[in-house]
């Protein structure tokens, strides 16, 4: 009897801790999934031009800010209970917001950024979940923006990168991020790290999201758009990398092959060029101290960034640092020093070699050039890793994200699959003020760069030959595979590959008209419609999907046609008369 008891309090031991461990773990779950947040808010943007004026570019999408945007009303953090604590809330909203929400968009909130945005796990608020490879950090200092993303289904998310806080995070959970050049997003009512490096940063999984985000904080005039005359492929880059070079470089240099020509590529040694363009990083002697003397030029320019980083910083928050002694986490303490050592003659060479290098980059690219990096030479570290809190990790990290911080030039980090369990990141880099020709460059080439992932990754579905026909189904299966998954671009690009292997199958062209939709190419999705009907006059979706596109452009009268046809086809379609009732009273009233 006495044991019988024993077991029944063994038991109900055992049930208690469980349920303890459960709660445990719910809890750690809700953090994840709702900490992200440092306030959440609406900012609506402005009503819709009547027709038959174009909608606003950006409407649609929703986005959340790094808390270092300043937001009327609201205080800005900083990623600091300290600094929240001793600053009042903002009087103006920041120009990159108002320029979104005036775009159309909706911001949603404000997120947790890392202590002072200076990089690491933050502390304070906690290191959300790395969506791509939960066990190891998101990193940068806007690492907290990804794991909203892909919880929220959020489209654009704005940070700031000064020596990686978009791009590393981006490489890090597997989704695009784009540095602009310096410069060209104004950076009033942003609470500035570095000033001479910091510049506005966004996130998207979607290219043609990045591209419309972009055409509106850049202000970029219509241009006709040009394509890559040059690739460099900077090999000893590649070489620092943990991922295998070929698995990497052999997709990028198949996807330009196809898309533009063997002709077009360029392999270099990028730290010889830098060794031979940038003289001043010789004989910098605060360099040469910190290493044997004989550090590659790609570490020294890390080790100039992290300089000008320190030294700006410093100038710009060690008033408050001195009267507040605010708490920091471990690996920012390490960062702001007390007294700085560089002396005034070596912030001065410092600046000289960013400027060398900036013409550098200039001369090796020009105006249609594109040099191709990996993102980061290491996969992102573990939770709670030592190496974190080193200052060789700080400059290791930061070793391949140095070029276009100190010179200045833009950057798209690209997810290019897994290997080993994590994410990988290729990037594409162009001179100063080149954006628009990168963000065009990545929106031809994204596809395609998927497209060979995929390749790369999978074995040979079968040594048995396969016609053009049973190829084009297979690759219209992997585009509406993408569709369902919200993969706009990928499905396009599988759905041009079936068109190419069989172009008189109506259904393909349907199906890419319904993907330039969703992205709103709308002159695409108006062609497609009109070939899937030169192929099949019943086909009662590509009228309905022209129609729409048709009123998107602003053509009403064509639209209304189209939603006609539609009726005649499907009397009983509600969307078809519907849409036709609402156009026909808005004609009949003006």
């Amino acid at each position: 009897m006495a044991s019988s008891s024993a077991n029944l309090w063994v038991l109900l031991g055992l049930g208690l801790a469980g349920i303890l461990i459960m709660t445990k773990k719910l809890k750690r779950t809700v953090r994840a999934d709702f900490g992200a947040f440092i306030e959440r808010l609406q900012l609506l943007p402005p009503p819709q031009p009547a027709p038959p004026k174009a909608p606003h570019p950006l409407t649609g999408l929703s986005f959340a800010v790094s808390d270092v945007f300043n937001i009327e009303g609201f205080i800005t953090g900083f990623g600091n209970p300290d600094w929240s604590r001793t600053h009042d809330p903002a009087t103006r909203t920041c120009h990159a917001v108002a320029a979104l929400v005036d775009g159309g968009a909706t911001c949603v909130g404000k997120t947790v950024v890392d202590d002072m945005a200076l990089g690491g796990e933050n502390k304070h608020y906690g290191t959300p979940t790395n969506p791509a490879a939960p066990a190891r950090v998101p990193g940068g200092a806007s690492m907290f923006h990804i794991r909203i993303m892909c919880m929220f289904n959020l489209q654009n998310i704005t940070g700031i990168d000064t020596d990686g806080g978009v791009r590393l995070p981006a490489g890090n959970c597997a989704i695009l991020g784009f540095r602009s050049s310096h410069g060209t997003v104004p950076l009033s009512g942003v609470i500035p790290v570095s000033g001479s490096l910091d510049t506005v940063g966004w996130f998207a999984k979607d290219p043609s999201v990045l591209r419309r985000v972009g055409h509106v904080l850049l202000q970029i005039p219509y241009a006709a758009q040009r394509n890559p005359r040059n690739f460099v492929i900077a090999d000893d880059c590649f070489q620092l990398s943990k991922v295998p070079a070929d698995r990497v470089t052999q997709v990028v240099i198949k996807s330009i092959e196809k898309l533009y020509g063997r002709q077009v590529l360029k392999h270099q040694n990028l730290s010889d060029y830098i060794k031979l363009k940038v003289p001043s990083l010789k004989s910098f002697s605060v360099l040469q101290a910190n290493g044997d003397g004989r550090s590659s030029p790609l570490r020294l320019l890390a080790n100039v960034m992290h300089i000008i980083k320190s030294h700006e910083f410093c100038q710009n928050h060690n008033e408050w640092i001195n009267t507040v002694k605010p708490t920091f986490d471990p690996v920012i303490s390490a960062q702001i020093p007390e007294v700085l050592d560089s002396t005034d003659a070596d912030i001065e060479k410092c600046h000289t070699i960013r400027s060398e290098l900036r013409s550098a980059i200039n001369a090796l690219l020009k105006d249609d050039g594109i040099l191709v990096i990996p993102t980061a030479t290491d996969p992102p570290p573990k939770l709670e890793a030592k190496e974190i809190f080193s200052e060789e990790y700080l400059i290791q990290a930061s070793t391949l994200s140095s070029v276009a911080s100190l010179s200045g030039c833009c950057q798209v980090a690209v997810p290019l699959g897994v290997h080993e369990k994590c994410p990988v990141s290729l990037s594409l880099l162009a001179r100063h003020g080149g954006d628009r020709f990168l963000l065009d460059t990545l929106q031809v080439m994204y596809a395609s760069l998927q497209e060979q992932v995929d390749t790369a990754s999978k074995p040979n579905v079968s040594s048995k030959a396969m016609t053009n026909e049973e190829s084009a189904d297979m690759a219209k299966e992997k585009g509406n595979q993408a569709f369902k998954e919200k993969q706009w671009q990928r499905a396009i690009g599988f759905y041009t590959e079936a068109i190419k292997l069989n172009g008189s199958n109506a259904t393909y062209y349907a199906n890419r008209a319904a993907a330039y939709l969703e992205i709103g190419s709308y002159i695409q999705a108006d062609a497609d419609c009109s070939q899937t009907i030169d192929l099949d006059k019943k086909n009662v979706k590509a009228y309905l999907r022209r129609g729409t596109a048709r009123e998107m452009l602003g053509y009403y009268r064509e639209a209304m046609e189209d939603f006609g046809y539609a009726l005649v086809l499907e009397p009983n379609n509600k969307r078809a008369a519907q849409t036709l009732e609402r156009l026909r009273k808005y004609f009949s009233s003006s």
